[in-house]
Formats: structure tokens, C-alpha cells, sequence
């Protein structure tokens, strides 16, 4: 299977499937899919996304973000989600070299996972639903908030923190592009020095502090987003292969 879907007008549209839980399954592929922003989509790569047949997009992007860049293209039959998750403003918080890109965005990661409680919620329990797959989930890069969701996804179902990790760095491979994209769009704009980077580090931190914050991903899922034992079940149910037998 190819993890990697190549688009002319989007840079980093990825399959969540094909990785290893610790009971033995794998989450599947053409379940789960990531990527930056969908609103990008015309004429070949519309006609190429729609034969993916995905039932449900679910956009992390602020409202403000959409009216700038545009959301998916409706599409019959198709469900969109708009489900912000950043509560705190990045620009609030200056970049200091000292600190790092990797220790700066998980920083930021730790305020999505405090102030996009609601919405994290709902993402997961739509997720979770068999009906709603295949899904979509993504913002502007498809790496912080799409990021910090997936890390999510993949730790309930039960995959080894070094592949969510590698999974999250995979972005880097399309950082190249993605700078020169963004810097056409917004010529006059200015970059901080970690625009567009996905260090691992980054989610390794983020992993390790949520986990020391709450005792485990799931405990945080748990008593934090309200995300019942059952909900978790039907995700692991439907997103990942059956279990294989001894014999």
C-alpha cells in the first residue's frame, strides 16, 4: 500500500494505515487519512481525492482560516466537520532559539490537548464511528493540530510511541515545498525558523509530558476529553485488523 498520495496542489496527504500495535494487529489502510488543507483542491487532484471515496472530512483549521483558504469541496454523500482545536494564539508565545523547536512546539501541542478539549472529543468519536470512515483529518500544514490528533488516534489504537513519532516526522519530507508554496502565496510574509519543521522531538516530548501530565494517553482521553471505554472499543474495532491466531 502507498502511505504517500501524490497531489499536485497539496503537499502532505497522508495514510494513517499499515502501523503495528503492540497486541499484534495493524490499523488498516484507506481508514484514516491526513493531511494540510484540503481546500487547495481543483480540478485533477479534486477528481483524484474523490476517488478515494472518503465519507467524512474533518477540518481542525479556525473559521478565519477557511474564509482566507477555503474548506474541502462539498462533495454528495460526504460529511465536513469544522472542528478548531488551537485556543491560544502561537504569536502570543515569541519563539526563543534557547528553547528549541522541538521543546517550543510541543509546548504549544500541551495547549492544543488544554484548550481543544470539546472538539478533540467529537473528533474522536467521530472518528471511532465505522459509518464515518474513510475520514480525513487535517488544518493548514497537516502536521501541529493534525499532528497532535493523530498521535491521539494511533496511541488508543495501540501503536509504539517510536512509530507515532516517525509517523509525525514524516511531514518533513514535504516541508521543502510547503515553505515555497506558502512563501508564493504570502510574499511579504515573514517565517519564524521552525515554519514548517516536524522534528521528532517535537511529539516525542509532547507524548512523554501528556503521559507524565495524566498517567497515559488514555487516561487523558479518558478523564479529560470524556471519551468513554466503549468509544475507544469501537475505534480499535474498526480502524485496526483482527487479532491473529495462534495455530
Amino acid at each position: 500500500m502507498i502511505r504517500h498520495i501524490e497531489f499536485a496542489s497539496i503537499r502532505n496527504f497522508r495514510d494513517v494505515g499499515g502501523y503495528a500495535t503492540q497486541d499484534g494487529r495493524t490499523v488498516q489502510w484507506q481508514r484514516l487519512y491526513r493531511a494540510d488543507s484540503l481546500g487547495w483542491l481543483a480540478g485533477d487532484d479534486l477528481a483524484a481525492f474523490r476517488a478515494l471515496r472518503v465519507r467524512t472530512v474533518i477540518d481542525l483549521r479556525h473559521s478565519f482560516e477557511i474564509e482566507k483558504a477555503g474548506r474541502v469541496p462539498e462533495t454528495e454523500g460526504q460529511h465536513y466537520h469544522n472542528l478548531p482545536i488551537e485556543g491560544r494564539r502561537w504569536e502570543r508565545t515569541p519563539y526563543r532559539e534557547e528553547i528549541g523547536v522541538g521543546r517550543y512546539l510541543a509546548d504549544r501541542y500541551l495547549e492544543v490537548s488544554e484548550d481543544g478539549v470539546a472538539n478533540l472529543r467529537t473528533a474522536l468519536e467521530t472518528i471511532a464511528r465505522a459509518e464515518n470512515a474513510p475520514v480525513v483529518i487535517h488544518c493548514a500544514a497537516g502536521k501541529d493540530r493534525t499532528g497532535v490528533l493523530t498521535a491521539l488516534v494511533l496511541s488508543l489504537a495501540g501503536v509504539g510511541e517510536d512509530d507515532i513519532v516517525a509517523d509525525y516526522a514524516l511531514t518533513g519530507l514535504a516541508t521543502e515545498a510547503f515553505i515555497a508554496d506558502w512563501r508564493r502565496r504570502h510574499p511579504d510574509a515573514s517565517l519564524w525558523p521552525g515554519f514548517g519543521a516536524a522534528p521528532a522531538e517535537a511529539m516525542r516530548f509532547f507524548l512523554t509530558d501528556l503521559s507524565a501530565r495524566h498517567g497515559s494517553i488514555e487516561r487523558y482521553v479518558t478523564q479529560v476529553l470524556n471519551v468513554s471505554p466503549a468509544t475507544i472499543a469501537e475505534l480499535r474495532d474498526h480502524l485496526l485488523t483482527e487479532p491473529r491466531t495462534s495455530g
